[in-house]
């Protein structure tokens, strides 16, 4: 009997010691290194200029939609209230990362707290998700005018696309904190190593040494709700629109219902084509070797970041004689008071 008790607790202070290491090993990962193009030092002067002038053309880009949109009554309807909220959205979107990727171009230790790592991870994935709502709810608002212009003031009152806003934020936020408290709950021991410029959440979910089915599947389940759901209803509800232009008699009243919506497809097919090719490529061997598809995978991700958002004002500013005409209002209205 004693015999059996001994070998008992000798188990038992084995699994404790076991435990114990876990836990040692799994706590020790207090933050993360961010490798960026630290193994391309060249580059990274030449992208630290690059990038910051990409920002700053979004900041001001963004900034002067935000304002004409706010200040000109002209646009005080549902499609440009949408289009005010992309526009805080996407400058939103690089405050969240762009900073840091600043930072550690100039930095030689491109170190980030546990913490801060995953607050900027649950703020860019936050806002990737709500731009893929807010996309949709402003299809919406576009096949309301042109198939149903009738009924477009009661559907699309104030009552109804405010809130149509506020849910794509709050669904974006709600998937972003699903996302992020499963990778925060992993465990971390070794290689804390982000081979990105960011805390993306696929590089991170590289690191954890434990099993990641439950993240690969709720992550399988997101992309379906927020990337496939989304460019079906856009798909479809673009049909219905072209279809209802072309039935249109007249080629100038064509031409004046197409302008109304080639922005926002515009904008639609350069987001959704970009995240396509970043997440739904296969993933092919570089035949220059791991370290050149490496690069290739992080500068597509990087641009993505900043094109995308610094492209959004220009093309809405470009296709929409409105937004020109409010533009230009501000700008001598700013003349006349200096």
């Amino acid at each position: 009997m004693d015999v059996l008790q001994l070998k008992h607790s000798l188990k038992c202070l084995t699994a404790f010691a076991s435990t114990v290491d876990r836990f040692n090993e799994t706590s020790s990962v207090l933050g993360f290194i961010l490798l960026g193009l630290s193994a391309h030092p060249k580059l990274e002067k030449t992208f630290f200029v690059l990038i910051l002038s990409m920002y700053l053309v979004i900041l001001l880009g963004n900034g002067v939609l935000i304002l004409v949109t706010i200040l000109d009554s002209h646009l005080h309807t549902p499609m440009y209230f949408f289009l005010g909220n992309l526009s805080f959205l996407d400058i939103c979107y690089t405050t969240s990362s762009v900073p840091l990727i600043l930072d550690s171009f100039l930095t030689p230790k491109k170190t980030i707290s546990f913490s801060a790592c995953f607050g900027q991870m649950f703020l860019s994935f936050a806002m990737g998700a709500t731009e893929c709502v807010l996309l949709s709810m402003m299809t919406f608002d576009r096949y309301m005018a042109i198939c149903n212009p009738l009924r477009y003031p009661v559907v699309m009152s104030k009552a109804a696309y405010v809130p149509m806003a506020v849910s794509s934020w709050a669904a974006g936020g709600a998937a972003s904190m699903v996302q992020t408290s499963l990778a925060m709950r992993l465990p971390f021991c070794g290689d804390n190593v982000i081979n990105h410029f960011t805390c993306e959440i696929l590089a991170i979910l590289k690191l954890a040494c434990a099993d990641i089915s439950i993240n690969v599947i709720s992550m399988g389940v997101t992309n379906v709700i927020y990337l496939g759901v989304p460019v079906l209803f856009i798909s479809f509800s673009y049909v219905f629109i072209l279809a209802t232009i072309l039935r249109i008699p007249s080629a100038e009243g064509r031409k004046k219902a197409f302008s109304t919506c080639s922005a926002h497809l515009t904008v639609v097919a350069v987001f959704y084509r970009t995240i396509l090719f970043m997440y739904g490529k296969p993933k092919s061997k570089d035949p220059r070797g791991p370290d050149k598809q490496d690069l290739a995978d992080k500068l597509i991700s990087l641009f993505y970041g900043v094109v995308t958002p610094m492209l959004n004002p220009i093309i809405y500013s470009l296709r929409n004689k409105v937004v020109k005409a409010a533009v230009r209002s501000l700008v001598a209205q700013k003349h006349l008071i200096e």
